[in-house]
């Protein structure tokens, strides 16, 4: 399991070591691989939970949290994910949203896309958990922070494009024509068990119990993940692969898509940089290709939902997203990468421009609030 503040990133410098027990490999093996079905089970009847649920908070989603616009549900997702120090859930509770009727298409793309803006907190969250560990502040903090602003440059642009996209109907016509098969076979595992909650609690409270399983299942799914360890004979390789912008793209699509978690993609980052595996200049590919992704969870979601217009939504994010990065990477990369450096070094060596940073990425949500 990667965990990115207990676990560090190590360097294996033991050459000629027994070899472990077959049996005790095995039997990880095993034990990770059923840990990934039960994740996969939490995540399905989440899902079915949440969208059984999810009409009976309209009245709470629409006056006590007044989301009735896009910058509203941009807001209502970006603090969202502050609270639960992630995205994936408050993309799939967007989706349940919509499903149910409480938010319009248009709010769901926003709000997804403020789940993800949120979610980007969790690196500089860790960064701060490696400055109290007495590590060096500049270098923990500015990969927060080059993470939290590469993901709001590109998602907001990307947000622009994808109303955009929307609004004309573009992408209506592409679906994933397998999902009825798929949720009828899941109705058949989920729904008894469905209403048999529904007799012990009241349809409202479906959402809050789904949501609860689902973060747990994303925590059980990061808990199947290999430990990284990286030999020195590895790390040269590795110097001389993070040069290249489009490398690191693909490395940071790749782990995400096997994590399904861009905070475990990202966080990874504040070790690989504390042990100098990786600088900042070279991570900003890395970043995008995380932040594309990191939507499959999301997209899963949709399927599971059998709603052709949810599955848009996030098609939409997908899409976007891929977009932008990529005219960023093949016209505008240089400048782009320079800019952004300057502007992470002025705000992480300067404690007023911190604290300045800090409270806008606090603020502004809670202004999209009352917009």
């Amino acid at each position: 399991m990667v965990d990115p503040i207990h676990s560090e990133l190590h360097v294996d410098e033991t050459f000629g070591a027994p070899p472990p027990n077959r049996l005790s490999v095995l039997m990880r093996r095993v034990g990770k691989v059923a840990l990934f079905l039960l994740s996969l089970f939490l995540f399905i009847l989440a899902i079915t939970l949440m969208k059984e649920g999810a009409r009976e908070l309209a009245p709470l989603v629409r006056d006590r949290f007044h989301v009735s616009n896009v910058a509203n549900s941009l807001g209502f997702g970006w603090l969202f994910a502050y609270l639960v120090m992630s995205g994936s859930p408050v993309a799939a509770a967007a989706l349940t949203f919509f499903d149910a009727g409480v938010i319009s298409r248009l709010q769901t793309f926003t709000m997804i896309t403020g789940s993800r803006l949120g979610a980007s907190f969790i690196v500089l969250f860790i960064g701060f958990v490696y400055v109290l560990r007495g590590r060096d502040k500049s270098t923990s903090l500015s990969m927060g922070l080059l993470s939290l602003i590469v993901s709001g440059t590109t998602n907001l642009l990307a947000m622009i494009l994808g109303l955009f996209l929307l609004t004309r109907g573009l992408l209506d016509p592409i679906q994933l024509h397998s999902g009825a098969l798929l949720t009828s076979a899941t109705d058949l595992i989920f729904d008894p068990i469905v209403a048999f909650v529904l007799q012990l609690a009241p349809r409202w409270s479906l959402f809050l119990i789904g949501f609860v399983i689902i973060l747990t299942s994303f925590n059980l799914f990061d808990k199947c993940l290999p430990e990284m360890s990286l030999k020195e004979s590895q790390v040269g390789q590795m110097s001389r692969l993070v040069y290249q912008p489009w490398v690191m793209f693909l490395l940071g699509a790749s782990i995400t898509l096997v994590s399904m978690s861009v905070s475990v993609s990202l966080s990874i980052l504040v070790p690989l940089s504390q042990r100098g595996f990786v600088r900042r200049e070279n991570v900003i590919p890395y970043i995008m290709g995380a932040n594309i992704t990191t939507f499959v969870d999301t997209l899963l979601a949709a399927v599971l939902l059998n709603n052709p217009d949810a599955f848009t939504v996030v098609l939409a994010e997908m899409v976007s997203i891929a977009l932008i990065s990529a005219v960023i990477l093949l016209l505008f990369y240089r400048a782009y990468q320079l800019r952004i450096l300057r502007l992470v070094n002025a705000i992480s060596n300067n404690n007023r421009n911190l604290a300045l940073f800090m409270g806008m990425i606090l603020v502004v949500p809670l202004i999209l609030m009352l917009l």
